[in-house]
């Protein structure tokens, strides 16, 4: 897609259906009714990062959302507990409720499981500053399939 429109924007995080940028798009771009434009949902004063799926956010109005792929919300999180996930090798441990069916016996068990959350450079290389993390980059692939950096 070609914009007419000359302005960078530094993303700090984008997935299938939503994009996190450091400024406004233009008025033109976005649309809460119009299929294929943007739709503005957050203004954020802070936000961390941490893999895909994985993130906190505190708006400009002071609500806090975060998500982290297979953690029920119910099991609360703090903008500490992600602030210590950026340091290197630390990790964050939580019991989470999971309910396994047996189909076959006719039952449903509930578990107390353990869940850890850490950050993980499985689908980007993590650029670390006296062990905090500050950035990521993308994986470069040689002809043979080779991650070589």
């Amino acid at each position: 897609m070609v914009w007419g429109f000359c302005t960078f924007f530094f993303c700090f995080y984008s997935d299938t259906d939503s994009i996190y940028i450091d400024r406004p798009l233009p008025d033109e771009f976005i649309s809460s009714t119009i299929l294929g434009k943007m739709k503005l949902e957050y203004i954020c004063n802070k936000a961390i990062f941490l893999a895909p799926k994985m993130y906190y956010l505190e708006t400009e109005d002071g609500k806090v959302i975060y998500k982290v792929k297979g953690l029920k919300h119910e099991i609360e999180l703090t903008l500490t507990d992600f602030e210590l996930l950026l340091y290197k090798e630390s990790l964050l441990e939580k019991f989470q409720n999971k309910w396994k069916k047996n189909l076959s016996e006719g039952s449903i068990e509930i578990r107390d499981e353990l869940y850890t959350l850490r950050v993980t450079n499985n689908k980007r290389k993590l650029i670390y500053e006296n062990n905090k993390l500050v950035g990521t980059l993308p994986f470069t692939i040689n002809s043979n399939k080779e991650i070589i950096n």
